[in-house]
Protein backbone atom coordinates (compact mmCIF):
# COMPACT_ATOMS: atom_id res chain seq x y z
CA UNK A 1 0.00 0.00 0.00
CA UNK A 2 1.18 3.46 -0.81
CA UNK A 3 1.96 6.10 1.97
CA UNK A 4 -0.98 8.63 0.14
CA UNK A 5 -3.49 5.42 -0.05
CA UNK A 6 -2.74 4.43 3.58
CA UNK A 7 -2.88 8.32 4.38
CA UNK A 8 -6.49 8.70 2.85
CA UNK A 9 -8.28 5.92 5.59
CA UNK A 10 -7.16 8.39 8.36
CA UNK A 11 -9.60 11.50 8.16
CA UNK A 12 -8.02 13.78 10.92
CA UNK A 13 -4.84 14.44 8.53
CA UNK A 14 -7.10 15.53 5.31
CA UNK A 15 -6.79 18.67 7.10
CA UNK A 16 -3.82 19.25 9.11
CA UNK A 17 -0.13 18.45 9.40
CA UNK A 18 -0.44 16.45 12.43
CA UNK A 19 3.05 15.83 14.75
CA UNK A 20 1.23 14.90 18.19
CA UNK A 21 1.01 10.83 18.05
CA UNK A 22 2.98 10.44 21.14
CA UNK A 23 0.08 12.20 22.60
CA UNK A 24 -2.96 10.08 20.34
CA UNK A 25 -2.51 8.80 17.63
CA UNK A 26 -5.58 9.40 14.65
CA UNK A 27 -8.13 6.68 14.10
CA UNK A 28 -8.52 5.59 11.03
CA UNK A 29 -11.69 5.06 9.10
CA UNK A 30 -11.89 1.04 9.39
CA UNK A 31 -11.32 1.14 13.02
CA UNK A 32 -14.33 3.99 13.34
CA UNK A 33 -16.04 0.97 11.36
CA UNK A 34 -15.45 -1.61 13.45
CA UNK A 35 -16.45 0.11 16.82
CA UNK A 36 -19.55 1.34 14.82
CA UNK A 37 -20.49 -2.27 13.94
CA UNK A 38 -19.74 -3.62 17.16
CA UNK A 39 -21.14 -1.21 19.10
CA UNK A 40 -24.65 -2.16 16.87
CA UNK A 41 -23.94 -5.90 16.88
CA UNK A 42 -24.41 -5.65 20.93
CA UNK A 43 -27.74 -3.42 20.81
CA UNK A 44 -29.19 -6.21 18.15
CA UNK A 45 -28.01 -8.65 20.13
CA UNK A 46 -29.34 -7.59 23.71
CA UNK A 47 -26.64 -5.19 25.46
CA UNK A 48 -27.05 -8.18 28.44
CA UNK A 49 -27.42 -11.41 27.07
CA UNK A 50 -25.93 -14.67 27.12
CA UNK A 51 -25.36 -14.03 23.18
CA UNK A 52 -23.34 -10.96 23.82
CA UNK A 53 -22.04 -12.00 26.94
CA UNK A 54 -20.13 -15.22 24.68
CA UNK A 55 -19.32 -12.47 22.10
CA UNK A 56 -17.55 -10.19 24.39
CA UNK A 57 -15.48 -13.34 25.65
CA UNK A 58 -14.58 -13.92 22.39
CA UNK A 59 -13.33 -10.22 21.38
CA UNK A 60 -11.16 -10.26 24.67
CA UNK A 61 -9.59 -13.08 23.91
CA UNK A 62 -8.75 -11.81 20.17
CA UNK A 63 -7.83 -8.83 21.68
CA UNK A 64 -5.32 -10.13 23.65
CA UNK A 65 -4.34 -12.54 21.07
CA UNK A 66 -3.52 -9.56 18.48
CA UNK A 67 -1.64 -7.88 21.19
CA UNK A 68 0.36 -10.64 22.04
CA UNK A 69 1.73 -10.82 19.24
CA UNK A 70 3.11 -7.78 18.84
CA UNK A 71 5.09 -8.00 22.00
CA UNK A 72 6.41 -11.25 21.26
CA UNK A 73 4.26 -13.14 24.12
CA UNK A 74 2.06 -15.61 25.24
CA UNK A 75 -2.09 -14.13 25.42
CA UNK A 76 -2.10 -15.24 28.87
CA UNK A 77 0.30 -12.87 29.68
CA UNK A 78 -1.71 -9.92 29.02
CA UNK A 79 -4.31 -7.57 31.13
CA UNK A 80 -6.69 -5.40 29.17
CA UNK A 81 -6.75 -1.88 30.71
CA UNK A 82 -7.95 1.42 29.77
CA UNK A 83 -4.83 2.68 29.47
CA UNK A 84 -1.05 2.77 30.34
CA UNK A 85 -1.28 4.88 33.66
CA UNK A 86 -3.80 2.12 34.88
CA UNK A 87 -1.70 -0.50 33.57
CA UNK A 88 1.25 1.19 35.93
CA UNK A 89 -0.98 1.61 39.13
CA UNK A 90 -1.83 -1.94 39.06
CA UNK A 91 1.67 -2.55 39.03
CA UNK A 92 2.86 -0.49 41.30
CA UNK A 93 0.12 -0.90 43.76
CA UNK A 94 0.07 -4.46 43.75
CA UNK A 95 3.24 -5.07 45.09
CA UNK A 96 3.29 -6.04 48.71
CA UNK A 97 5.16 -3.05 50.07
CA UNK A 98 7.14 -2.48 53.73
CA UNK A 99 8.32 0.18 55.24
CA UNK A 100 11.67 1.21 54.09
CA UNK A 101 11.69 -0.45 50.86
CA UNK A 102 13.08 0.78 48.04
CA UNK A 103 11.59 2.16 44.66
CA UNK A 104 13.93 3.73 42.16
CA UNK A 105 12.67 5.65 39.29
CA UNK A 106 13.98 7.94 36.68
CA UNK A 107 14.07 11.83 36.64
CA UNK A 108 12.28 11.77 32.68
CA UNK A 109 9.10 10.03 34.20
CA UNK A 110 5.45 11.34 33.63
CA UNK A 111 3.73 13.19 36.28
CA UNK A 112 0.87 10.75 36.50
CA UNK A 113 3.35 8.21 37.36
CA UNK A 114 5.29 10.17 39.43
CA UNK A 115 2.28 11.13 41.74
CA UNK A 116 1.38 7.63 42.17
CA UNK A 117 5.02 6.68 43.34
CA UNK A 118 4.48 9.98 46.22
CA UNK A 119 1.45 8.49 47.38
CA UNK A 120 3.08 5.04 47.69
CA UNK A 121 6.01 6.49 49.63
CA UNK A 122 3.20 8.29 51.85
CA UNK A 123 0.87 5.51 52.63
CA UNK A 124 3.88 2.69 53.08
CA UNK A 125 6.64 4.51 54.44
CA UNK A 126 9.28 3.38 50.97
CA UNK A 127 12.10 4.87 50.08
CA UNK A 128 11.94 6.45 46.72
CA UNK A 129 15.38 8.29 44.64
CA UNK A 130 15.41 9.32 41.51
CA UNK A 131 18.19 8.58 38.92
CA UNK A 132 19.27 10.79 36.42
CA UNK A 133 18.54 9.58 33.33
CA UNK A 134 18.36 13.51 31.46
CA UNK A 135 21.92 13.88 31.21
CA UNK A 136 21.88 11.19 29.59
CA UNK A 137 20.36 11.83 26.45
CA UNK A 138 23.69 12.98 24.45
CA UNK A 139 26.76 11.26 26.34
CA UNK A 140 26.80 8.74 29.37
CA UNK A 141 25.63 5.54 30.26
CA UNK A 142 22.26 5.17 31.35
CA UNK A 143 22.49 1.14 32.63
CA UNK A 144 25.63 2.74 34.63
CA UNK A 145 23.47 5.53 36.00
CA UNK A 146 20.60 2.52 36.85
CA UNK A 147 23.47 0.42 38.25
CA UNK A 148 25.00 2.97 40.78
CA UNK A 149 21.42 4.13 42.17
CA UNK A 150 20.18 0.46 43.03
CA UNK A 151 20.53 -0.92 46.50
CA UNK A 152 19.99 -3.77 48.48
CA UNK A 153 16.48 -2.55 49.35
CA UNK A 154 15.54 -1.84 45.85
CA UNK A 155 12.12 -3.77 45.48
CA UNK A 156 11.37 -1.95 42.06
CA UNK A 157 13.02 0.48 39.01
CA UNK A 158 10.00 2.47 37.03
CA UNK A 159 11.41 3.74 33.86
CA UNK A 160 10.04 4.46 30.12
CA UNK A 161 11.31 2.57 27.24
CA UNK A 162 11.17 5.63 25.05
CA UNK A 163 11.33 8.77 27.23
CA UNK A 164 7.94 10.85 27.01
CA UNK A 165 10.23 14.10 26.98
CA UNK A 166 13.10 13.59 24.39
CA UNK A 167 12.47 10.90 22.53
CA UNK A 168 15.59 8.34 24.14
CA UNK A 169 15.32 4.83 23.64
CA UNK A 170 16.45 2.94 26.94
CA UNK A 171 18.54 -0.33 26.09
CA UNK A 172 15.78 -2.29 27.56
CA UNK A 173 16.83 -5.74 28.03
CA UNK A 174 20.33 -4.07 29.59
CA UNK A 175 18.91 -2.56 32.26
CA UNK A 176 16.69 -5.50 33.17
CA UNK A 177 19.79 -7.85 32.92
CA UNK A 178 21.51 -5.14 35.30
CA UNK A 179 18.32 -5.06 38.08
CA UNK A 180 18.04 -9.05 37.61
CA UNK A 181 21.35 -10.05 37.60
CA UNK A 182 23.40 -7.26 39.79
CA UNK A 183 27.67 -7.83 39.45
CA UNK A 184 28.82 -9.46 42.23
CA UNK A 185 31.50 -6.85 43.23
CA UNK A 186 32.15 -4.80 45.91
CA UNK A 187 29.05 -2.53 46.86
CA UNK A 188 27.10 -0.23 44.59
CA UNK A 189 27.20 3.07 44.76
CA UNK A 190 23.79 4.23 45.61
CA UNK A 191 24.08 1.57 48.52
CA UNK A 192 25.76 -1.59 47.47
CA UNK A 193 23.76 -4.75 48.06
CA UNK A 194 23.68 -6.66 51.82
CA UNK A 195 27.20 -7.11 52.86
CA UNK A 196 28.97 -9.53 55.79
CA UNK A 197 32.02 -9.49 57.02
CA UNK A 198 35.10 -11.21 56.72
CA UNK A 199 38.06 -11.12 58.04
CA UNK A 200 41.30 -11.87 56.23
CA UNK A 201 44.77 -11.00 57.12
CA UNK A 202 43.59 -9.31 60.38
CA UNK A 203 41.47 -6.69 58.42
CA UNK A 204 37.80 -7.01 58.39
CA UNK A 205 36.62 -6.82 54.56
CA UNK A 206 32.57 -5.87 53.43
CA UNK A 207 31.65 -8.00 50.60
CA UNK A 208 28.49 -8.32 48.90
CA UNK A 209 25.76 -10.91 49.99
CA UNK A 210 23.16 -13.02 47.52
CA UNK A 211 21.48 -10.26 45.47
CA UNK A 212 17.81 -10.25 44.98
CA UNK A 213 15.94 -9.66 41.87
CA UNK A 214 15.19 -5.89 40.80
CA UNK A 215 11.79 -5.83 39.63
CA UNK A 216 11.05 -3.45 36.50
CA UNK A 217 7.88 -1.58 35.04
CA UNK A 218 8.00 0.21 31.68
CA UNK A 219 5.86 2.46 30.91
CA UNK A 220 5.14 1.77 27.49
CA UNK A 221 3.52 4.96 25.76
CA UNK A 222 5.77 6.28 23.33
CA UNK A 223 7.14 2.30 22.76
CA UNK A 224 4.03 0.32 21.78
CA UNK A 225 3.44 0.42 17.85
CA UNK A 226 7.10 1.85 17.36
CA UNK A 227 9.86 -0.49 18.28
CA UNK A 228 10.15 -3.80 17.25
CA UNK A 229 9.30 -5.94 20.59
CA UNK A 230 10.17 -9.02 22.34
CA UNK A 231 9.40 -8.97 25.96
CA UNK A 232 9.96 -12.57 26.54
CA UNK A 233 13.68 -11.62 25.67
CA UNK A 234 13.73 -8.14 26.73
CA UNK A 235 13.30 -10.04 29.96
CA UNK A 236 10.67 -7.19 31.48
CA UNK A 237 8.62 -8.10 34.29
CA UNK A 238 6.00 -5.36 33.91
CA UNK A 239 5.35 -3.73 30.54
CA UNK A 240 2.34 -0.93 30.49
CA UNK A 241 1.04 0.63 27.65
CA UNK A 242 -2.04 1.76 25.14
CA UNK A 243 -3.35 1.66 22.09
CA UNK A 244 -4.45 5.25 21.14
CA UNK A 245 -1.07 6.89 20.61
CA UNK A 246 0.95 5.15 18.13
CA UNK A 247 -1.07 2.40 17.27
CA UNK A 248 -3.86 4.90 15.98
CA UNK A 249 -6.47 2.73 18.46
CA UNK A 250 -9.38 4.32 20.34
CA UNK A 251 -8.98 6.41 23.17
CA UNK A 252 -9.58 4.24 26.19
CA UNK A 253 -7.76 0.66 25.76
CA UNK A 254 -4.74 -0.49 26.73
CA UNK A 255 -3.15 -3.37 28.10
CA UNK A 256 -0.29 -4.44 30.58
CA UNK A 257 2.32 -7.11 30.32
CA UNK A 258 3.16 -9.30 33.33
CA UNK A 259 5.55 -12.01 32.99
CA UNK A 260 4.76 -15.48 34.20
CA UNK A 261 7.63 -14.57 36.64
CA UNK A 262 6.46 -12.03 38.50
CA UNK A 263 2.64 -12.60 38.12
CA UNK A 264 3.10 -14.58 41.66
CA UNK A 265 4.87 -11.17 43.19
CA UNK A 266 1.76 -8.98 41.92
CA UNK A 267 -1.48 -8.77 43.37
CA UNK A 268 -4.61 -7.84 42.09
CA UNK A 269 -5.53 -4.40 43.67
CA UNK A 270 -8.58 -3.22 41.41
CA UNK A 271 -10.55 -6.39 41.09
CA UNK A 272 -14.04 -7.39 39.71
CA UNK A 273 -15.52 -10.19 38.08
CA UNK A 274 -13.70 -10.27 34.79
CA UNK A 275 -10.57 -11.21 37.23
CA UNK A 276 -12.01 -13.62 39.69
CA UNK A 277 -12.79 -17.69 39.15
CA UNK A 278 -16.21 -18.42 41.37
CA UNK A 279 -18.13 -21.66 41.70
CA UNK A 280 -21.87 -22.28 40.72
CA UNK A 281 -23.03 -20.77 43.85
CA UNK A 282 -21.06 -17.71 43.15
CA UNK A 283 -18.47 -18.28 45.72
CA UNK A 284 -15.18 -16.41 45.30
CA UNK A 285 -12.65 -19.24 44.52
CA UNK A 286 -9.40 -17.42 43.34
CA UNK A 287 -8.08 -15.73 40.61
CA UNK A 288 -8.76 -15.92 36.87
CA UNK A 289 -5.03 -17.37 35.52
CA UNK A 290 -2.54 -15.41 34.36
CA UNK A 291 -3.08 -11.59 33.82
CA UNK A 292 -6.58 -11.50 33.70
CA UNK A 293 -6.68 -11.39 36.49
CA UNK A 294 -6.05 -7.78 37.14
CA UNK A 295 -8.97 -7.08 34.66
CA UNK A 296 -11.85 -5.22 36.32
CA UNK A 297 -15.54 -5.28 35.18
CA UNK A 298 -17.42 -3.82 32.69
CA UNK A 299 -16.09 -1.96 29.77
CA UNK A 300 -16.19 -0.21 26.60
CA UNK A 301 -16.01 -4.28 24.67
CA UNK A 302 -16.83 -2.51 21.05
CA UNK A 303 -13.50 -0.43 21.56
CA UNK A 304 -11.63 -4.26 20.96
CA UNK A 305 -12.56 -4.45 17.59
CA UNK A 306 -11.70 -0.97 16.91
CA UNK A 307 -7.81 -1.80 18.39
CA UNK A 308 -7.51 -4.83 16.30
CA UNK A 309 -8.59 -3.33 13.41
CA UNK A 310 -6.44 0.21 13.60
CA UNK A 311 -3.31 -2.42 14.60
CA UNK A 312 -3.98 -4.75 11.17
CA UNK A 313 -4.28 -1.55 8.92
CA UNK A 314 -0.56 -0.72 10.41
CA UNK A 315 0.62 -4.28 8.82
CA UNK A 316 -1.16 -3.51 5.56
CA UNK A 317 1.93 -1.04 5.07
CA UNK A 318 4.71 -3.06 6.13
CA UNK A 319 6.40 -4.85 8.58
CA UNK A 320 7.26 -3.57 12.64
CA UNK A 321 10.72 -3.58 11.15
CA UNK A 322 9.76 -1.44 8.14
CA UNK A 323 7.34 1.24 10.13
CA UNK A 324 9.74 1.63 12.24
CA UNK A 325 12.98 2.32 9.96
CA UNK A 326 10.40 4.83 8.47
CA UNK A 327 9.86 6.59 11.34
CA UNK A 328 13.44 6.54 12.55
CA UNK A 329 14.14 8.22 8.53
CA UNK A 330 11.67 10.65 9.30
CA UNK A 331 12.59 11.77 12.63
CA UNK A 332 16.51 12.67 11.23
CA UNK A 333 15.12 14.67 8.54
CA UNK A 334 12.64 16.51 10.68
CA UNK A 335 15.93 16.86 13.38
CA UNK A 336 18.24 17.82 10.23
CA UNK A 337 15.60 20.26 9.10
CA UNK A 338 15.49 22.08 12.64
CA UNK A 339 18.82 22.13 12.94
CA UNK A 340 19.71 24.56 10.10
CA UNK A 341 17.43 27.09 11.44
CA UNK A 342 18.93 29.48 13.55
CA UNK A 343 16.70 30.27 16.45
CA UNK A 344 16.42 25.98 16.91
CA UNK A 345 18.39 24.13 19.16
CA UNK A 346 17.58 20.44 18.81
CA UNK A 347 17.63 18.89 22.37
CA UNK A 348 19.73 15.56 20.90
CA UNK A 349 22.81 16.55 19.27
CA UNK A 350 22.50 13.15 16.73
CA UNK A 351 19.80 11.45 15.16
CA UNK A 352 16.67 10.67 16.95
CA UNK A 353 15.96 7.14 17.48
CA UNK A 354 12.08 6.72 17.57
CA UNK A 355 9.58 9.23 16.56
CA UNK A 356 10.07 12.25 19.10
CA UNK A 357 12.27 15.34 18.24
CA UNK A 358 12.34 17.71 20.82
CA UNK A 359 13.70 21.36 20.18
CA UNK A 360 14.30 24.80 21.84
CA UNK A 361 13.55 28.34 20.73
CA UNK A 362 16.30 30.84 21.07
CA UNK A 363 14.54 33.49 19.73
CA UNK A 364 13.17 34.67 23.34
CA UNK A 365 9.30 33.18 21.97
CA UNK A 366 7.55 30.95 24.54
CA UNK A 367 7.06 27.92 23.60
CA UNK A 368 3.57 27.85 23.70
CA UNK A 369 2.94 30.76 22.00
CA UNK A 370 4.64 28.85 18.69
CA UNK A 371 2.86 25.73 19.40
CA UNK A 372 -0.57 28.62 19.46
CA UNK A 373 0.41 29.80 16.52
CA UNK A 374 1.30 26.56 14.68
CA UNK A 375 -2.25 25.46 15.43
CA UNK A 376 -4.13 28.19 13.94
CA UNK A 377 -1.96 27.09 10.98
CA UNK A 378 -2.90 23.64 11.29
CA UNK A 379 0.03 21.98 12.08
CA UNK A 380 -0.13 20.31 15.45
CA UNK A 381 2.38 19.80 18.03
CA UNK A 382 2.68 20.33 21.77
CA UNK A 383 4.78 21.75 24.99
CA UNK A 384 7.21 19.76 26.98
CA UNK A 385 7.33 21.47 30.63
CA UNK A 386 10.30 19.68 31.77
CA UNK A 387 12.69 20.29 30.02
CA UNK A 388 11.07 23.37 28.75
CA UNK A 389 10.83 22.42 24.91
CA UNK A 390 8.63 21.67 21.86
CA UNK A 391 8.37 18.22 20.68
CA UNK A 392 6.89 17.04 17.19
CA UNK A 393 6.22 13.09 16.31
CA UNK A 394 6.50 11.61 13.34
CA UNK A 395 5.30 8.62 12.29
CA UNK A 396 5.46 6.36 9.39
CA UNK A 397 2.70 7.62 6.84
CA UNK A 398 4.30 11.23 7.92
CA UNK A 399 5.31 12.56 4.85
CA UNK A 400 8.27 15.00 3.77
CA UNK A 401 6.21 17.67 2.90
CA UNK A 402 4.13 17.99 6.54
CA UNK A 403 7.89 18.54 7.55
CA UNK A 404 8.42 21.12 5.20
CA UNK A 405 5.64 22.99 6.31
CA UNK A 406 6.37 22.68 9.96
CA UNK A 407 9.70 23.72 9.66
CA UNK A 408 9.01 26.59 6.88
CA UNK A 409 6.31 28.00 9.45
CA UNK A 410 8.68 28.22 12.67
CA UNK A 411 11.46 29.28 10.12
CA UNK A 412 9.39 32.53 9.80
CA UNK A 413 7.81 33.03 13.79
Amino acid sequence: MTKDNHRQQFPALANKAYFNYGGQGPLPEPALEAIYEAYKRVQLGGPFSGEVGAWVVQEAMLTRRAIASELTVPPETIALTEDVTVGCNIALWGIDWKAGDHLLLSDCEHPGIVASVMELQRRFNIEVSICPLAATLNEGDPVAVIADSLRPNTRLLVISHILWNTGQVLPLAEIVKVCHEPPLTPPWQGGGQEEFSLVQGGLQEELPAKHHKVRVLVDAAQSVGVLPLNLIESGVDFYAFTGHKWWCGPEGLGGLYVSAEALADLHPVFIGWRGIVTDANAKVLGWKPGSQRYEIATSAYPLYAGLRSAIALQHEWGTIEERYAEICRLSKYLWERLSELPDVECLRTSAPEAGLVSFRLSNGMPHKKLVDLLEKQGIMVRTILNPDCVRACVHYFTTEAEIDKLVGAIAIV
